[in-house]
């Protein structure tokens, strides 16, 4: 069995703070490839996810990585001990970048004969991709088969007219079969994903598969409660799976810092791993990375990979299943009210990564009732920055029975609210009427943020007087002390 990562360092732009490597405040290109040594090299992760999923990447960075920082990668082998996985477009849901798809599959031969130029006994760089939004077995089987069939298969095909084959002509093309990483996003999907896995392995004679639950987008779809126990409930039918077909699964689970989307940060590892604790591969995401001190990130990433993997916790689904779709429902319809207000600040968060935009409600694949909001750091941030944390959206449907019952199934039930809580404006004159109700019900202790509540009251009154010329300012100031943009 191969080495399976443990931190997936990502290129998720919820940082407040710029990395000391980068040209400009918007990381792209020559700065991505300095990033992926430097993760590697100095914080301690052991993969990185090279995204070319809406926005521009470099498609040559095995060979820059090989080129420029020679003496590490002499002795930490891409392939072996560090990776690099390629999240790919979708081509069932982004037609615009469908191509980029078969670039990206072309050119991981390319990287691997670089890799065999730098060392004759290189194992692959690249032999791994990421498919977001998966909803099939037919999406993932497309991708393997395609690399299989149309790429791979080069090696021994014939140009008509020709005597030669084409990996005599161009040289071998390998490798001759890649993994492909089903990431599942919305909460349907989730609690799907043991299903579609189950059908992609029926005939397939893999030594293991991995597996990518999404905690992001499905947060902003469909609200903390209802994502969580979609996660839990994926993991632990991920587990049922593994058991029965003999075949390794590793769940990797994508987090953000802030408690709407994963509450992972350096401060938190020990207790996101006990709420997880089947999950091979944790995400860290660049406000983890960059918005604490260097060394307390590096001491986060050991002590990570140092908790063992266990089995998945179990769980009552069809209770869940109950709670969820009243707290979806609650939670969409306060979000629809605050649509319009979340549009008009989203425009002065500041950006970290070059990407292209995309909307739809509330992400990538939705589209309910027209409504349409930015990507989910955006999302967060107005919300967070206004003093609406988007945990609290979609509470107060709970009752106290169920509040009970999400303490006892959700581990860090009282602890990601309590840090949300701080900071909160009660008084917003924009907050959801029936948020103060939640707040209530849900009796949990939590210290007040000042500082925060009243950069937030500074944001809320720019907003109500149409002072717009200082939002970037007071929103980056807010995010600075949360630690995360969104």
């Amino acid at each position: 069995m191969p080495h399976i990562p443990r931190c997936m360092s990502t290129q998720h732009p919820d940082n407040v703070q710029i990395p000391f490597f980068a040209s400009d405040a918007e990381l792209q290109g020559e700065d991505e490839v300095q990033e992926a040594y430097y993760v590697f090299s100095h914080l301690g992760c052991d993969e990185q996810m090279w995204d070319y999923e809406g926005k521009e990447v470099d498609n040559f960075v095995v060979k820059k990585l090989l080129s420029t920082y020679e003496p590490f990668f002499r002795q930490v082998l891409l392939g072996e001990h560090v990776f690099i996985t390629p999240r790919v477009p979708n081509p069932a849901i982004e037609k615009t970048e469908a191509k980029i798809l078969l670039e990206t599959l072309g050119s991981i031969p390319r990287s691997y004969d670089a890799a065999l130029l730098f060392n004759p006994e290189s194992p692959p760089p690249i032999f791994e991709v990421i498919l977001p939004m998966t909803v099939s077995a037919a999406d993932i089987n497309r991708i393997y088969n395609y690399y299989v069939y149309f790429v791979a298969a080069k090696d021994t095909q014939k140009i008509p007219g020709d005597t030669i084959t084409i990996g005599e002509w161009l040289g071998s093309f390998r490798p001759q079969r890649i993994n492909v990483i089903p990431l599942f996003e919305g909460v349907e999907h989730l609690l799907n994903a043991a299903k579609v896995v189950e059908e992609f392995l029926r005939d397939k004679d893999l030594p293991y598969q991995r597996v990518f639950l999404a905690r992001s987008d499905p947060a902003m779809n469909s609200g903390l409660i209802s994502t969580i126990l979609a996660n839990k409930i994926a993991l632990y039918q991920l587990d049922q799976l593994s058991q029965q077909l003999g075949i390794e699964l590793y769940p990797i689970l994508g987090m953000g810092s802030a408690p709407f989307r994963g509450n992972l940060k350096p401060t938190s590892v020990e207790r996101i791993a006990q709420e997880f604790p089947s999950v091979q591969t944790f995400t860290i995401q660049s406000a983890f990375k960059y918005d604490y001190p260097p060394l307390e990130v590096v001491a986060a990433i050991q002590k990570l990979k140092a908790i063992p993997r266990s089995r998945a916790s179990e769980i009552d689904q069809e209770r869940s299943l109950s709670i969820m779709q009243k707290t979806t429902q609650a939670y969409r319809e306060q979000v629809t009210q605050l649509a319009p207000l979340i549009s008009t600040l989203a425009k002065y968060v500041p950006r970290r990564r070059k990407r292209k935009s995309h909307s739809g409600l509330f992400g990538y694949f939705r589209n309910v009732s027209g409504i349409q909001l930015p990507r989910a750091i955006a999302f967060t941030c107005t919300l967070y920055s206004l003093g609406i944390p988007p945990e609290l959206l979609g509470l107060h449907v709970l009752t106290h029975e169920e509040i009970e019952f999400l303490r006892q199934t959700i581990v860090n039930f009282e602890v990601d609210l309590a840090e949300a809580l701080q900071y909160v404006d009660l008084d917003n004159p924009y907050l959801p009427s029936r948020i103060c109700q939640a707040v209530e019900r849900l009796q949990i202790a939590y210290q007040p943020n000042q500082e925060h509540l009243r950069l937030s009251r500074e944001i809320t009154e720019a907003l109500r007087h149409n002072h717009l010329e200082r939002l970037g300012e007071l929103i980056l100031r807010a995010a600075s002390l949360r630690r995360f943009l969104g």
